[in-house]
């Protein structure tokens, strides 16, 4: 819901740093690596209960991940890249919240519910977009896969998972809260879908 604001007011920033990176030589395919390792290493962090440790890491992951797009528009964006690119953020969204499970046992359950709603929306969200694609109807974003917008997007996981580190006593509450926002979204793309391509 709000990744594009979001990505609007942080462009000339992400884009001044991507030409600083591209000039040293520094490539997306290892941004996109690099951010995989700190994101495992907030994981771990969040299942040990180091949440101060696990919530640099989380926003250094999500500063990586912002700039690699970037550079790979200076260097030569690769479809290989950009699939990669959202496996590693998805490796990462789902190994945070098991790391929230193991540090919090009263957060459990709430936790497993959002990873099966993530599944959901995940199915939803590519069914969906690969149709569109494969239509040519122009929906979605311009990144390498056509992302169609929803109510909780990369923006609302920043923030839920700055929340767990900041308040994980309330981790149960906060998964709920998500899992929620999530389905919500998972919902608004079937609805999406059929709307547009009935008929079809």
């Amino acid at each position: 819901m709000l990744d594009q604001v979001t990505r609007a007011r942080l462009a000339p920033t992400l884009d001044r740093g991507a030409e600083v990176l591209d000039r040293l030589g520094v490539r997306a395919g290892a941004l996109t690596a690099a951010g995989l390792v700190v994101g495992v290493g907030a994981c771990v962090a969040a299942a040990a209960g180091l949440w101060f440790l696990a919530l640099v890491l989380w926003l250094a992951n999500r500063t990586l991940d912002g700039l690699d797009g970037p550079v790979a528009r200076l260097s030569g964006a690769s479809e290989l890249g950009g699939m990669l690119d959202f496996v590693a953020d998805f490796v990462v969204y789902s190994g945070f919240v098991v790391g929230v499970a193991i540090a919090e046992p009263g957060a459990r359950l709430a936790c497993v519910v959002l990873l099966a709603t993530y599944l959901v929306n995940n199915v939803a969200l590519l069914s969906f977009s690969s149709v569109v694609e494969r239509l040519g109807l122009g929906l979605g974003d311009v990144r390498s896969l056509r992302l169609t917008t929803g109510v909780a997007e990369g923006t609302e996981t920043i923030v839920a998972y700055v929340l767990f580190c900041l308040f994980p006593e309330a981790a149960a509450g906060i998964a709920w809260a998500f899992a929620a926002l999530v389905a919500v979204t998972a919902v608004q793309r079937v609805v999406s879908a059929a709307r547009i391509l009935g008929g079809r």
